[in-house]
């Protein structure tokens, strides 16, 4: 059974056994001295843990934004500070064994760590907090303490409790567990055998749950869907490209990287169209991904005509984006820009340093280009400025 595609944008299925809060407005109630002081008065009276976190998280909002237009800053600062210590406070009592409320144990938890609301990072009592939550059945709880096991953050390492611990996150719900899940089943890391079709069904159930943070479900898919001769799902590209499609639209850098490289090759079904690759490369290179930096980089090396003005300041600017971040096959692009004098002035020894770089990763291409440039000595560079064809058959953009 596949997974039911959604539009971009649209609420993802719940598990009924994954609980919440209740959804709460926090910028509709003023952020006034006047309603906080009710807000407090009011709440007093409310025996529900439940009400008292959500006046915590208030606290914690009017924090932010009380008193920005305010002359003296300091009586502000010193208010918010007053703020943040009230919301601190109502966290911790309602976090413990006492009140034992899984939500603010999980909050506070985040707190400590991540170093928030002025508190130091502290990965045991984080640890110790998410483990107190996933007792009473917290998804992002259990998959927390999951994490913590598999990476040994505020406890020891330990394979086979993480693996349990994301088997039970998975089961309350928790779309990440159900991912990572999967993985594991169809890898058999950590501890557990392989097993395909249970790691599917993982892969399956986490794709119906897709959001923005978590869409690895519906890449991984696609992937297997991808491939011609997977024994474990139907080949079937076009269903791959709807499936690389709805991640791509709930961000997934990876998935539209993918999506730029279908509508400049032609694959899984998608027309050759410069102007949906460039699009997609884009979106994936805005947020760093360094393989569509350097993709937009052969974009910009040529151009396309009426969708892309060539530009070879471009060219070099994206590949070197990406070369920073280590890609070796950008650090190859760096070195042969350099030696040719696309987008920078032409310097042979700036474009030996790059090649060295990437040579140094095992770029077999980089190799190459210093031998050649050892044997040649000091005569003239002999490589050329290439079309985009040959850009790509010789991988100075690939």
């Amino acid at each position: 059974m596949r997974p039911t595609l959604r539009r971009s944008g649209t609420t993802a299925s719940v598990n009924p056994r994954t609980r919440k809060t209740k959804a709460v407005d926090l910028t509709a109630p003023p952020f006034t001295k006047e309603y906080i002081d009710q807000y407090r008065h009011r709440i007093k009276a409310d025996p529900d843990p439940e009400a008292h976190f959500l006046y915590a998280k208030y606290l914690i909002e009017a924090a932010k934004k009380i008193g920005a237009d305010a002359k003296d800053q300091r009586a502000v600062k010193k208010y918010r500070d007053l703020l943040i210590q009230e919301s601190l406070k109502t966290i911790r009592r309602l976090a413990t064994e006492k009140d034992n409320y899984d939500e603010a144990q999980f909050f506070l938890a985040n707190c400590y760590g991540t170093g928030t609301l002025g508190l130091q990072v502290d990965h045991e009592r984080a640890y110790h907090l998410y483990l107190q939550a996933a007792k009473q059945n917290h998804p992002s709880a259990s998959y927390r303490v999951a994490v913590c096991n598999e990476i040994g953050a505020g406890t020891r390492r330990d394979q086979a409790r993480a693996s349990a611990f994301y088997r039970k996150a998975a089961s309350l719900g928790d779309t990440a567990a159900m991912y990572k899940l999967g993985m594991l089943l169809l890898l058999g890391t950590l501890e557990q055998p392989k097993n395909p079709r249970e790691a599917i069904n993982w892969l399956r159930r986490a794709a119906e749950q897709a959001d923005e943070e978590n869409p690895h479900a519906l890449h991984e898919l696609a992937m297997l869907h991808e491939m011609p001769n997977s024994q474990l799902v139907p080949y079937d590209p076009a269903y791959a490209k709807a499936l690389y499609t709805q991640a791509a639209h709930l961000g997934y850098t990876q998935s539209q990287y993918k999506l730029g490289q279908c509508f400049e090759y032609g694959t899984l079904t998608c027309p050759v169209d410069p102007r949906r690759s460039i699009a997609w490369y884009t979106k994936a290179a805005e947020k760093g991904y360094s393989e569509a930096e350097l993709a937009l980089s052969g974009w910009y090396l040529t151009g396309s005509e009426g969708v892309l003005k060539q530009s070879d300041s471009e060219a070099y600017l994206w590949a070197r984006k990406a070369a920073n971040k280590g890609l070796h096959k950008a650090e190859y692009a760096v070195g042969y820009y350099a030696e040719v004098g696309i987008g920078i002035k032409q310097d042979i020894e700036f474009a030996k340093r790059w090649y060295m770089r990437a040579a140094a990763q095992g770029n077999k291409r980089a190799m190459n280009r210093l031998t050649e440039m050892k044997r040649a000595g000091n005569k003239r560079s002999a490589v050329g400025r290439p079309t985009r064809q040959q850009a790509k058959d010789e991988c100075v953009i690939c």
